[in-house]
């Protein structure tokens, strides 16, 4: 049992340090709802799609989520999204 134990935790950090190495593949959008005008910054690896589909996506692609935050700032500044 106790070999099973230590197979099991040096099979748990061989995962984490395979996942730690590999590249973050995230992307993020800015998106605006139709309704409100609300925007948001959608994280696109995240598996499902915003729901309800009333939105549209305003930005390219942006590859850190404090870059996506800035870029949603100056979309607020110009008037595209109102909160």
């Amino acid at each position: 049992m106790r070999r099973l134990s230590v197979l099991c935790a040096v099979a748990g950090l061989g995962f984490t340090a395979l996942a730690a190495a590999s590249p973050a593949q995230a992307a993020f959008h800015v998106i605006r709802w139709h309704d409100t005008g609300f925007c948001q910054v959608w994280d696109n690896s995240f598996a499902p799609t915003p729901w309800p589909a009333g939105y549209t996506t305003v930005t390219h692609r942006i590859h850190t989520f404090g870059h996506a935050l800035a870029v949603k700032d100056v979309l607020l500044h110009r008037g595209t999204c109102k909160f």
